[in-house]
């Protein structure tokens, strides 16, 4: 366990902990934590989770900017990603992880390059539908989160293995409480309009 490791978990810990109070303060958090892992995941030859980092990185500057002014100048609220589309990102992100996985295999010497690609894969969507504030980010950080746990703890990157663990129980409680949040943000038009409905969602 190294200085590095300890610096990037308590950074990316926070900026996670931030995205699920859905706080603005995420991005930057972020954007220091995912440099500093870049550097702990290439010394184990995680090729695709360094990769992933240098991702993080640029698409936390532009969801910071999002996050703020993504909405026609104004802060981007938290909503529901339609069915049809997540159909389509769960598509996209099985063909990247195959596709990656198989150039990692053929070209490097990767350590388990399909897990390794499937967490690449999908925290890539993931990050995107963060980046829109939608709801159903989250579940796909589970998805990631439980696929990373054991892959880090075997190449002895044990506290970044633990740290995930406690990410995990952070994305479901997260995903609770900006379920919360798309709802009293569905009510607000309601309460000036009693002629709209109130919204259902068909996915959580």
């Amino acid at each position: 366990m190294s200085p590095l490791e300890i610096a990037a978990n308590l950074l990316a810990g926070a900026s996670i902990i931030l995205a699920g109070r859905n706080s603005v303060h995420t991005w930057w958090t972020g954007i220091v934590g995912c440099g500093l892992f870049a550097f702990v995941f290439l010394d184990s030859r995680l090729y695709a989770d360094t990769v992933l980092q240098a991702f993080f990185v640029i698409t936390s500057i532009v969801g910071w900017w999002q996050w703020l002014h993504g909405s026609h100048g104004e802060e981007l609220p938290v909503t529901d990603l339609p069915v049809r589309k997540l159909w389509l990102q769960l598509l996209s992100g099985a063909i990247g992880a195959i596709c990656y996985g198989l150039l990692l295999r053929r070209f490097t010497n990767a350590y388990s390059p399909f897990l390794d690609s499937t967490v690449l894969a999908f925290s890539i969507v993931a990050q995107l539908l963060m980046m829109r504030r939608h709801v159903q980010n989250w579940p796909f950080w589970l998805l990631v989160n439980t696929i990373a746990v054991p892959l880090y703890a075997s190449r002895g990157l044990y506290l970044t293995s633990a740290l995930y663990a406690v990410y995990w129980i952070n994305a479901l409680v997260s995903w609770r409480h900006w379920v919360r949040l798309r709802d009293a943000a569905a009510h607000l038009p309601m309460q000036n309009d009693p002629k709209i409905a109130p919204s259902r969602s068909s996915l959580v």
